[in-house]
């Protein structure tokens, strides 16, 4: 039975579903720059392992700097102000970027935007996290999750399309434009909860270095940030090299690739996100334990297919209008299924053992380890690898850079399969002392 507590507003609906166009939009901005990968290096001379870090470390090491602090802000003076001007900061310097007259200033540029989305993805999770009960709020987690799935749709897909049109400027001019109106609805039209301070919750306010620490005693939470980081390096080499891997090795051309990723895969990946969601919400109301159960099946399922596909041999499955689909992407398009089941699991249980008043924080921490190991690594460990590599097998170097990272997704698996146990006592731990809680005034007290 649904308790009154439990009932969701309308207001609720509506923040989730400005959340997840704001979190859409973040990564639209980021990904697009995948498909625009050619266009610059041909502009500016640069080689794969200087693409690697504009896409990796360096947007990385600042998004991880600045998630924490603006996490700690979100926790103090509460989730919207702080997410709706990060949005309407980074979409600006994405506009700005189109106009970059240099490689370097373009990398200064993408560390503006950067720091931008840093202020927007742990206040998020923290907001949709008090806005649903825990029954729901994988799946309220589902439909914001679906940002990576359809920011590649969006900023990959059309984002080839743009490009192929207009050029990589006026494409990055164009996808930074909806953020600035987004983030200004947001501000005027949502009624946000009350962050739950430190002060409210009774608990002493500690430094910032200091709740990190306290934070990543909770048995089994860094064992989840592991497992995001981990599954994240395989995730952003996956989408800022594969575009080009599919026009280097299948000899398609710059919209062919980007709509079959962006739209096929990506397409597949919003599935899989919904479906993910659905069933962690069932399974994790018999067992707690499947609420990682389910990333870690998806994410074991994902990685044979992930290695089908950048193995098999070029060769064409059947033709779409113009466009010929490699038979290699039919296993494409079960990875983006699966791929994608280690994200919602991971940031619902997140949501259940990090305490109220520093919910912001701790999830911050996840999306930095995530950040800094997966958008940092991820995209220069292939293009490092593929250099390497070329000297050796010249054009198909890349293949095999990034077979290499499809198979650190058994890293992600270990450290699931590790946290699976000490998450299940801890929530069974807590619905105990909730229980005893509950049971304590209908005792008779005790009489001397």
């Amino acid at each position: 039975m649904t308790t009154e507590s439990e009932k969701v507003s309308l207001n609720a609906h509506y923040a989730l579903l400005l959340l997840a166009v704001i979190y859409v939009l973040s990564y639209i901005d980021r990904l697009v720059i995948s498909v625009l990968i050619e266009p610059i290096k041909a502009e500016f001379g640069a080689s794969d392992t200087m693409i690697g870090l504009l896409t990796g470390v360096v947007f990385a090491l600042f998004y991880t700097a600045f998630g924490l602090p603006l996490g700690r802000l979100s926790d103090r003076i509460g989730r919207k102000p702080v997410i709706a001007v990060a949005c309407i900061a980074w979409s600006i310097l994405t506009m700005l970027s189109g106009v970059a007259t240099s490689f370097m200033l373009l990398v200064v540029l993408r560390i503006g935007v950067a720091v931008g989305e840093a202020g927007a993805s742990a206040p998020s999770v923290a907001m949709i996290s008090e806005l649903y009960p825990a029954r729901l709020r994988a799946r309220a987690l589902a439909i914001f999750g679906l940002g990576p799935a359809l920011g590649a749709v969006l900023g990959i897909g059309f984002g080839g399309v743009l490009a192929e049109a207009y050029g990589w400027r006026m494409t990055l001019i164009i996808v930074g434009a909806p953020g600035i109106l987004i983030g200004l609805i947001l501000a005027l039209t949502v009624k946000a909860p009350k962050p739950v301070t430190s002060a409210a919750a009774g608990v002493p306010e500690e430094g910032m270095l200091k709740t990190a620490g306290t934070l990543l005693k909770i048995p089994g939470l860094w064992q989840i940030i592991a497992s995001g980081s981990a599954a994240a390096i395989t995730g952003y080499a996956i989408q800022m090299w594969t575009p080009s891997f599919m026009i280097r090795s299948h000899q398609l051309n710059i919209q062919e690739a980007g709509m079959l990723m962006g739209i096929g895969g990506g397409g597949l990946a919003i599935l899989g996100t919904l479906v993910c969601g659905y069933v962690t919400d069932k399974l994790a109301a018999r067992d707690a334990g499947w609420q990682l159960g389910t990333a870690l099946l998806g994410t074991a399922l994902s990685i044979p297919l992930a290695m089908a596909f950048y193995l098999w041999p070029a060769g064409t499955a059947f033709t779409l209008g113009a466009t010929s689909v490699p038979t290699g992407f039919l296993f494409y398009m079960g990875f983006a299924f699966f791929g994608v089941w280690w994200t919602v699991p991971c940031f619902s249980a997140l949501s259940r053992i990090l305490p109220a008043n520093q919910l912001a924080q701790g999830t911050a921490l996840f999306f930095m380890g995530v950040s800094l190991l997966g958008a940092g690594l991820g995209p220069v460990i292939a293009g490092i690898i593929s250099d390497l590599l070329y000297t050796l097998i010249g054009a198909e170097a890349l293949r095999y850079a990034l077979v290499a990272a499809a198979s650190l997704l058994l890293v992600p698996c270990l450290f699931l399969a590790n946290a699976i146990p000490k998450f299940r006592k801890q929530i069974l731990g807590a619905e105990a002392a909730r229980t005893a809680v509950t049971a304590a005034p209908n005792s008779k007290p005790a009489t001397s």
